[in-house]
């Protein structure tokens, strides 16, 4: 089959840009949930204490050891299986659990923070420990030495790391199409299923993608640069 060109351009791509804002969406929240809870997470990996050390590593080892997609179907169909469906009904939390966005969200953000945990350990461990006995002479609190002294050098270390774990996140939002969310690549498959044609909607899912991923880079490159000044 050829590539119409036409169709491709004014029949597929004003709907996989209008797709565009689901995919930013899932994206930068469960970025902004992975951040928020890697950071202790992160800190639990590193703590003398096994009671706090264990767990961490057992959550980091279930979370990159197993298959994004199958998290994504457990979390969707064993949490919607658990709940009885009287409850889920009349719940005034019922249009949040009857929406698969907050399941794929779910699942993003708990397979993500394993990932930046790590990264941030070893952002952490190459802050010299000189740095800490420095900030308890001064009388910093704890909180003041992580976010003022520590987070910034750890971020300076890796911030190359943190931004291709960004994109990487980017892509993997490709998953939550298989749940029903209408994502780029959900709507390129409905476009798909609709006409019967595969690579014009391929393809250009294909393209926004590249376009995203080189958008991300570029804004990447600034905050490299400013964070470079803590090393």
């Amino acid at each position: 089959m050829s590539i119409s060109w036409p169709f491709l351009w004014h029949g597929v791509l004003p709907q996989l840009l209008a797709a565009v804002p689901m995919t930013l969406t899932l994206t930068l929240l469960s970025a902004l949930g992975s951040a928020l809870f890697g950071v202790p997470l992160a800190l639990a990996l590193g703590s003398a204490a096994r009671w706090r050390r264990w767990p961490a590593q057992g959550y980091s080892l279930l979370m990159r050891g197993t298959p994004m997609l199958v998290q994504i179907y457990l979390i969707y169909y064993g949490l919607g299986s658990l709940i009885p469906r009287e409850w889920m009904r009349h719940s005034w939390a019922s249009p949040v659990l009857r929406d698969a966005f907050w399941y794929g969200l779910t699942a993003l953000t708990l397979n993500e923070t394993a990932y930046v945990a790590v990264i941030l350990k070893v952002g952490l461990d190459a802050v010299d420990r000189g740095q800490h006995e420095a900030a308890q002479a001064l009388g910093l609190s704890r909180m003041i030495t992580l976010t003022r002294i520590l987070l910034p050098q750890a971020l300076a270390v890796v911030f190359p790391m943190l931004a291709n774990e960004f994109i990487l996140l980017l892509k993997s939002t490709v998953l939550v199409s298989t749940i029903t969310i209408f994502d780029v690549l959900g709507t390129a498959n409905t476009i798909r299923f609709e006409t019967l044609r595969v690579d014009e909607p391929l393809l250009g899912a294909a393209a926004v993608y590249l376009v995203l991923v080189g958008l991300v880079t570029l804004m990447g490159l600034p905050i490299e640069r400013r964070l470079r000044r803590y090393r």
